[in-house]
Order: C-alpha cells, then sequence, then structure tokens
C-alpha cells in the first residue's frame, strides 16, 4: 500500500497552535485518498511553532498529487490555527511543497495548491481551473468594497477589527507593541502628572522639555535646540516627516504678492528674485489644501484654528534651503500680512510655527493616510479579490496589508497614478537634479531604493511572462487592475490610474508602485515622526488662537498660549513615539519567511534583490557617517515589507 509522508508547520505567532481535530487528504490525478487524521498518540499535535511529521496509508496510487484537504473540527471550542505549509513525500521519494500561510478559523475546509505559481492559461486541468474559481469566489465574498466617506478610495467592508477576515487582521503581537509603545511613551515621559492640568497652557518654551528629555535621541534633541533657526525650518521640507511638499517655483503665484525689495536681505547673489526663480533658485510650499478646511471642534472647551500657508524658500549660496516670505492665509490683504525674516522675532518665528502646524495636518492626513495606508489597502483588498493564491502576482505581493474627510475628499483630485511613481513625482516638482539640490536625501535614497523593486519585479514578471499578449491576456491580472481603478480610485480618468495593463514594462511599473507605496514610501513619512515632531513647537498638532492679522504684535507669551496645553502634547508625544517604532516581529524589505514562490529562478531574484538592497544599506550607511543629522528612514534595513499601522 502506498505510503505519503506529510509534514506540516504551524506558525509561531502568538495563538497560532490549535488543539482541534486536523484531517488531510491527497487529491491526484488518479484518485483521491480518504481523510486521515493527523494524530500522534501521547503528543500534543499543531503546537505553536512546531514541525509535525505524519505517515500517509493510501489504498492504491493517486497518481500525480495535485490538491491536498486540510479539514478542521472542533474539539472543545472554537480554535484558529495558523497553517505555514505542508510538505508531501510521495512513495517515489519526491517532495511537494503546499504553502498556506494562512490563518484556518473555526470549521471547515481548505484546499492548497502545490507551491509552483501558475497563470490561469497554465491550468489546464480541470481540477485545477474549478479549485482557481472557487478561492476567487470565495474571497469576493470576503473581501467586500464599502465606501467609508463619499470621495474617499473604497475600503473593506467591516466595522471593527474582528470583522475583518482573519489573514488581514494585526497579530496580536503588532496590537500589544503599540499599545505597550504607547503606554511606555505615558509613563518615561511621567505624563500622568501633567493630565490634571489638563487645559493649561506651558510656561514657555523650555517647558515642553518637560515632556521630552526622558526619551530623546540624536535627531530629536537636534530639533529641540535649533528648531528656531531658518536652516532647521528649511531642511525639514526636503528630509523630515513630509519631504514632497516642496517644489521648484517657476512662477510667483498670483495670490502671494512678494516683491524683491521685501526680500532682498535674503537673496545672496545680488539679483531680482524674478531672476533668482530664472536661475531656479526659489521654491515653494503651497498649503492651499487646507483652504476653508473646518478646524477640530470636538473639544468645546477649546478653540482650535487652522491656516493655509503660502511658503516661499530660496536656495543660498551654501546650497541650503531656508525660507524667505510667508503668508499665512491664501488671499493677500491688509490682515494677510507677508511676514519676512527681516521681521521682528517673534512675528517671523510664530509665522514658521504656523507653516510647521499646517505641514503637520497635511503629513498627517495625506501623505501619511491617504497617499500610503488607504492607497495600499486598495491595492490588498483587490489583490485577494482577483488573484488567487497561485497566481505569481499575488504571491510577490502577499506580505500587504470631520476636517480630515474634507482634506481627502479634496487630495483625491491629485491623487494620481504617476504621483505615486517615485521619479515621476520628483520630477514633477522640479527637485530631480540631484548637482542643483544637493542635499535631498530622500530623493536619492528613494531613487535608488525604487530601481532596486523594480529590477526585481522585473526578473520575477520575466519568468513567468514571455510577452505582452500574455500580460494582456491575463484576466485576473486585468481584473485586479480594473478593480483599482474602479473602486480604490473609484473610475476617475483624470487618476490616469490604468484600467489595463497590456504590456510588460507597464506591468513591472505598477507593480513597482504598488510594493514601493506600502513599503518604502511608508518607512519615509511613517518613521520619522517622533525624530521631527516630538518637539511640539516644531510640529504642533493643533493652535489655539487664531494665525497674526498684524505684524509687530507677537510676544512670546502670544506663541505659547497658540500652542498645543499640556494635556494635548502629551497625548501626541505619546502616539508620535508609538507610531515610530518598529514592531518586535518587524518584516523589512527583502525578507521572504513565507515561501510562497518554490521555484528555483525567483528564489534566485530574491537572493539578488537582497544582494542589491544590502548594497543600499552600504551607501546610505557610508554617506551618514559623522552626519549630525543622519538620513536612514529609506534604508532598505529599515523599511518594513508592508504598510503595518
Amino acid at each position: 500500500m502506498p505510503s505519503y509522508t506529510v509534514t506540516v508547520a504551524t506558525g509561531s505567532q502568538w495563538f497560532a497552535g490549535t488543539d482541534d481535530y486536523i484531517y488531510l487528504s491527497l487529491v491526484g490525478s488518479a484518485g483521491c485518498s480518504e481523510k486521515h487524521l493527523l494524530d500522534k498518540p501521547f503528543y500534543n499535535d499543531f503546537e505553536r511553532g512546531a514541525v509535525d511529521s505524519y505517515d500517509v496509508t493510501v489504498d492504491e496510487e493517486l497518481g500525480d498529487i495535485q490538491l491536498i484537504k486540510i479539514e478542521k473540527r472542533k474539539y472543545w471550542f472554537h480554535d484558529d490555527w495558523y497553517l505555514k505549509y505542508i510538505t508531501v513525500k510521495t512513495p517515489c521519494g519526491d517532495y511537494i511543497e503546499f504553502p498556506c500561510y494562512r490563518w484556518i478559523s473555526g470549521e471547515g475546509e481548505i484546499v492548497l495548491r502545490d507551491g509552483q505559481a501558475k497563470l490561469a492559461c497554465d491550468d489546464q486541468i480541470h481540477v485545477l481551473k474549478q479549485h482557481r474559481r472557487k478561492e476567487l469566489e470565495t474571497r469576493q465574498k470576503q473581501y467586500r468594497w464599502m465606501e467609508w466617506n463619499p470621495g474617499f478610495p473604497l475600503s473593506i467592508d467591516a466595522k471593527c477589527h474582528k470583522d475583518l477576515p482573519r489573514d488581514i487582521q494585526f497579530d496580536s503581537e503588532k496590537g500589544v507593541d503599540f499599545v505597550l509603545n504607547y503606554s511606555k511613551a505615558m509613563e518615561n515621559l511621567f505624563i500622568n502628572r501633567f493630565m490634571h492640568m489638563f487645559q493649561s497652557s506651558w510656561s514657555d518654551f523650555a517647558d515642553f522639555e518637560k515632556i521630552f528629555v526622558r526619551i530623546s535621541n540624536t535627531i530629536s534633541e537636534r530639533v529641540m535646540n535649533h528648531w528656531q533657526e531658518d536652516r532647521m525650518f528649511g531642511y525639514q521640507f526636503l528630509n523630515g516627516c513630509n519631504p514632497v511638499m516642496i517644489q521648484r517655483c517657476l512662477k510667483l503665484p498670483d495670490n502671494l504678492p512678494v516683491t524683491t525689495e521685501m526680500v532682498e536681505c535674503s537673496l545672496e547673489r545680488q539679483l531680482t528674485l524674478e531672476q533668482e526663480i530664472e536661475q531656479g533658485n526659489i521654491f515653494i510650499v503651497d498649503f492651499k489644501l487646507l483652504d476653508g478646511i473646518d478646524a477640530n471642534k470636538t473639544d468645546p472647551c477649546t478653540l482650535q484654528f487652522l491656516a493655509a500657508p503660502i511658503c516661499l524658500l530660496y536656495k543660498n549660496l551654501a546650497n541650503k534651503i531656508v525660507p524667505i516670505a510667508i503668508q499665512l492665509n491664501q488671499v493677500p490683504g491688509e490682515e494677510n500680512p507677508i511676514f519676512l525674516p527681516s521681521d521682528a522675532k517673534y512675528d517671523w518665528l510664530l509665522a514658521k510655527i504656523w507653516v510647521r502646524s499646517s505641514d503637520f495636518h497635511v503629513h498627517q492626513t495625506i501623505t501619511h493616510l491617504l497617499r500610503t495606508h488607504l492607497v495600499s489597502e486598495v491595492f490588498g483588498i483587490a489583490m485577494y479579490r482577483q488573484l488567487p493564491a497561485v497566481h505569481p502576482i499575488f504571491k510577490a505581493n502577499a506580505t500587504g496589508g470631520g476636517g480630515h474627510v474634507q482634506m481627502v475628499q479634496r487630495a483625491m483630485q491629485d491623487l494620481t497614478y504617476t504621483s505615486l511613481c517615485f521619479p515621476e513625482a520628483i520630477k514633477a516638482r522640479g527637485m530631480d537634479n540631484a548637482e542643483d539640490i544637493p542635499y535631498y536625501f530622500y530623493r536619492d535614497d528613494g531613487l535608488l531604493v525604487w530601481e532596486a523593486i523594480k529590477t526585481f519585479v522585473a526578473e520575477v514578471v520575466g519568468i513567468y511572462y514571455e510577452g505582452d499578449q500574455v500580460v494582456e491576456e491575463d484576466q485576473e491580472l486585468q481584473d485586479f487592475v480594473k478593480d483599482v481603478y474602479m473602486y480604490g480610485m473609484r473610475g476617475r480618468k483624470a487618476s490616469g490610474f490604468p484600467k489595463s495593463i497590456k504590456a510588460k514594462e507597464k506591468l513591472c511599473e505598477y507593480l513597482t508602485v504598488v510594493i514601493f507605496t506600502a513599503s518604502a514610501q511608508h518607512a519615509a513619512v511613517n518613521f520619522g515622526q517622533y525624530d521631527w515632531c516630538s518637539w511640539i513647537p516644531n510640529a504642533p498638532p493643533t493652535m489655539r488662537a487664531p494665525p497674526p492679522t498684524a505684524k509687530g504684535v507677537v510676544t512670546i507669551e502670544q506663541i505659547v498660549e497658540t500652542l498645543p496645553d499640556r494635556g494635548r502634547s502629551c497625548w501626541h508625544l505619546g502616539a508620535v513615539w508609538a507610531l515610530s517604532q518598529f514592531q518586535d516581529n518587524e518584516l523589512f524589505l527583502g525578507m521572504y519567511p513565507e515561501e510562497h514562490f518554490v521555484e528555483k529562478p525567483v528564489k534566485e531574484a530574491m537572493a539578488r534583490f537582497r544582494k542589491n538592497l544590502d548594497s543600499i544599506v552600504s551607501v546610505i550607511a557610508e554617506r551618514n557617517k559623522n552626519k549630525k543629522l543622519p538620513y536612514y528612514y529609506l534604508s532598505p534595513d529599515r523599511i518594513p515589507n508592508s504598510v503595518a499601522i
């Protein structure tokens, strides 16, 4: 009687093991085995992290093994189980790998295929075609689109965490890690001692140190010591939390009536403002997105205010970017003066604080939430709905999972496919010339990582797609792309997202966008939050007084009264600390512990990808040596594989 050796690997996550009954059936080209209970006498099977082997004897030859069926039945109570993979050793000594890497919840049956990636056109056997179709039908029932808010990208139909399909819920460790990080921050900062003074203001700038110095690092301390300086202010538009707003100014906007006379003390080349613009030395950051947005009114005890500044910046002779003019709202007029470095110290400082606060709002809601989290969710849902687990593109991406509303609705108009293509986005803002703008590390490192990802993607795509025609005829791929366009981008033609993909080169670019957005772009705008936002005056999460309408009246007392109160400062600091921490079980770019691919050419491509990423790590580390402000957010060893929080 033929005998097979079946090896079952259980995940190492918390609660991954199970005490339920596990049955296995083998489906071959010549027949299907009976159900076999996988159980060893006097042994606790399927414990967390365990790899268990079983001998399965069948009555007759099964032929080539095509599928395996796993059935889980309740022992005492419903017990989720995380199955990593199953391998089958056939009677003739061959090994077949069946990747799973997902949770099996409740009672029921799952059917697995071997680990070789296959396009739909590669499946000629009826049972495999049927399995492929049924898997997508099941997924499309689980992963349903829902409109969270009008104008938003559609999201998954779930009202709370437990409503999500089990495979895309946070691991228990991740949820606990975030709560512990937040609690740790609150405890380390002795924040509770300030909570009874929730609504009270700080005494002065130095007073903010009471919640700062307990957990500090090189960058955050440097920000604390130099935040009032124009160079530090300008540097953050290049390499801070939100390095995507600055662009070269080709023409002064009509609503910013700055003249050469106003800024001539800042211009170092003895040129007019117009000449500096022609030479490419003037840059602009415009927060028009915030114009008319309602401020937060959820706290009846504290009025909160927003501005919509325009900030003009200058590249000086030292190639540093510094601010030279700030207008705090969009419509020019007597009550909306243009603030200048030559103004009184506190006039200029408060104007810069308003810009930093506006930058914080746009960063959190648009750069971070919309353009990494919400977009990545669209890609993830569409992938689960339209690409079966055996599809090579699914395997390559399987690591993925009030006034704010108004902002997202507006920002959706600027959310285009091209704006997610990193090199194109940099070029569109006129920030692509490395010799001209030498200290833009976000650009430099981002381009290295983008090219590494694109090279890897091209290798994998080349293995499975012989030519453009195969791409065009892959209906599952086309359905995935269409889902993203129709539901993620709401069918907006102006978004530039493709409805279909007909060429290998375009497919490579598209997948690079998917991977880069969920990994590198998210890392660039997430993990520096404590560095740049922990010193509250440098990134105020709220402002408690309206923008000044005249010059010469601002005092330090007025600035402190405008900045967040003690309670909000404490909550803000705890949040940016927790968000900036890596999880204990974090997987970084290029790490693929879940072996969805079994083919040697793909594994070799993965090895080359990791080697390429390692070389980038070395380049960045060498550049950062002895830097007072090192830039490391896009070093591949600090880029998690996918959006986590």
